[in-house]
């Protein structure tokens, strides 16, 4: 079964100084070109953020830009035309293609979580997701949406569900 993914990549690095973080080195790349490695098999990459010049992507931005991550998912979801939508944020380098691969064997709305659910890992229908969404979405939280769609819980593996949002994170990041 085909399906979308939607990387969220708007928000403003507050924590960080107000950087970049898909522009983040990871591996010899970016933070950015991790996550989309991660779904390379999707059938359509939707990036929610500020464009760049990246092959094979489709972009996407919220009227006006940020209105935190449930405005940038209806952005996102605006250009989807599969059944099935992945969404992750920029942040994530513990993602890896088996993280994905186990959400979608959950068969259902699905996200990832450890010590707390991760709304910024999951795995979606798509036309439950647009019919949960609000008319106005800009600077209402996402954690509520989703959790209306009653999502199945899909454990996270040690070091799975890591973000980078603060300076520690990025020495991690870094040493790691």
């Amino acid at each position: 079964m085909t399906y979308a993914a939607i990387i969220l990549t708007g928000g403003k690095g507050e924590r960080l100084g107000g950087v970049d973080k898909a522009e983040l080195s990871y591996r010899d790349a970016t933070l950015l070109d991790h996550v989309l490695s991660v779904v390379d098999d999707a059938a359509r990459k939707v990036v929610v953020g500020p464009e760049k010049d990246l092959p094979g992507v489709v972009w996407a931005r919220e009227d006006p830009p940020g209105g935190g991550p449930l405005a940038g998912l209806a952005a996102g979801l605006a250009k989807v035309t599969e059944d099935w939508v992945a969404v992750l944020a920029v942040d994530q380098p513990g993602l890896t293609k088996d993280t994905i691969a186990r959400l979608r064997e959950a068969g259902r709305n699905a996200v990832l979580k450890d010590d707390r659910v991760q709304w910024l890992i999951g795995y979606w229908n798509v036309a439950e997701l647009r019919e949960a969404l609000p008319e106005e979405p800009r600077d209402l939280p996402l954690r509520k949406t989703l959790l209306a769609l009653n999502p199945a819980e899909v454990s996270a593996l040690p070091g799975e569900a890591r973000d980078v949002d603060t300076p520690a994170d990025l020495d991690t990041l870094h040493s790691g």
